[in-house]
This record gives structure tokens, C-alpha cells and sequence, in this order.
């Protein structure tokens, strides 16, 4: 399925957030403008309600205001003193396991150029708004925030530039397969976000083309 794009802002450039919200809808079945539309506001609200403000940004250009979502959480104190790309307020992740998660997503910005980042975190206990400079989000940029206060655990936010290189449907099949609740409840929250970061690692190693990431391994 193609991707849906959005014009890229001034700012750092940020696609509709992506959530399981949106793991259950057809848009061939939806092909209809209006119907588009609801879909992106569904996924971006979804996304707001999860990062609670974390990435304003992604709002914005999603036409969503944040009167309508929870209030933004901003707490800078519940950041590393030092740069991580992953960042665990809720526990889920031993030390073992962080360290092992930050050496594949190293390895995964020499191999392709792009970023990912991890946020595990139970609303409201989150950094919010202080990840976006912490971590100096921008365009090849992927947030991936592990959240299981809405059901499904695993919710992204795809910068511009990994848009264009990865099929929309990848994401929303990522959090179906491993972010529902039945497979967190049996395996853990650290078994999803660990199976998620390995199938992004896989599918942005991936050569660009029509079938790239057709399979969520």
C-alpha cells in the first residue's frame, strides 16, 4: 500500500503518527477523501493521547490542537543525565536488555543514516516534551514510544525522510503483530518492544522497493 504524505512543515517534519488504532482499517475499503481524513485524525489522536504532548510537532501538522488531547507532560528530570537512545520510566527493560537495544539501534544509523528512538513509559509518568530536544528529533527520525495505557503497546511517529523509504502499512502490521495485548501479556512489555526494534532494524536494512518490508520479522 502506498504511502500517505504530508507536506513537510519548517519545522522538523513529522507524518501522521502511526498507531494500533489504525492496525484495524482498510483505507482501500475507505477510499473515499473525507474517509482519509478521518483516518489520519483517528491516528493522530490516538498518538497525542500515548505521547501526551511529547512531540507537539507531529499535532500540528496533523491538524489536531492539543486542547483536545491530556494536557503536554513536560519533565526533563525523568531524563538520563547522559544521551541514550532509549529511554525506560516504566521498568519494563533491564539493563541488560537497554544495552543491547542501544548497540542495534547504533549499528541500524551507521548502516542506513536513520534514527530510532525508544520511550517506555506508563501515562503520566513520561518526559513528554523534553525527548524532542533531548533527542534532537527531526526528519530520519523514528519515535517509538511503548505505552501500554491504551491496549496495544507499540505506537511510532515516522519522520519525512523514512516515509517516503518505508510502506505506512508496515507500521500498523508491526503493532498487530507485536504490540497487542495478548502477545505483552504472555511474553512481557520487554519482549514486544525488543521484537518491535528487531523488525524495524530488519526492515529499514532492507533495499528500497515495491516489496521492501512486506514481512514484519
Amino acid at each position: 500500500m502506498a504511502s500517505l504524505r504530508l507536506p513537510t512543515a519548517s519545522r522538523p517534519a513529522f507524518r501522521v503518527p502511526i498507531t494500533a488504532a489504525s492496525a484495524p482499517l482498510s483505507l482501500p475499503a475507505f477510499a473515499t477523501q473525507n474517509s482519509v481524513k478521518l483516518t489520519k485524525w483517528v491516528r493522530s489522536k490516538s498518538f497525542n493521547l500515548v505521547l501526551s504532548g511529547a512531540l507537539t510537532v507531529g499535532l500540528s501538522l496533523a491538524g489536531i490542537g492539543v486542547a483536545e488531547a491530556k494536557v503536554g507532560v513536560n519533565k526533563p528530570e525523568l531524563l538520563p543525565k547522559e544521551f541514550s537512545p532509549v529511554i525506560d520510566v516504566a521498568g519494563f527493560l533491564s539493563d541488560g536488555q537497554e544495552k543491547r537495544l542501544a548497540q542495534e539501534i547504533d549499528d541500524i544509523e551507521k548502516d542506513t543514516g536513520f534514527k530510532l528512538r525508544v520511550l517506555a513509559q506508563n501515562y503520566p509518568e513520561t518526559p513528554g516534551l523534553a525527548i524532542k530536544d533531548f533527542w534532537q528529533v527531526d526528519d530520519r527520525t523514528i519515535v517509538f514510544v511503548a505505552d501500554p495505557t491504551f491496549g496495544n503497546i507499540l505506537n511510532f511517529n515516522v519522520g519525512a525522510s523514512i516515509d517516503l523509504d518505508i510502506p505506512r502499512s508496515f507500521w500498523s502490521r508491526l503493532a498487530g503483530k507485536y504490540g497487542n495485548i495478548f502477545y505483552w501479556k504472555e511474553k512481557g512489555e520487554d519482549a514486544s518492544i525488543e521484537a518491535a526494534v528487531m523488525a524495524i532494524s530488519n526492515c529499514l536494512k532492507e533495499p528500497v522497493g515495491p516489496n521492501n518490508c512486506s514481512e514484519v520479522k
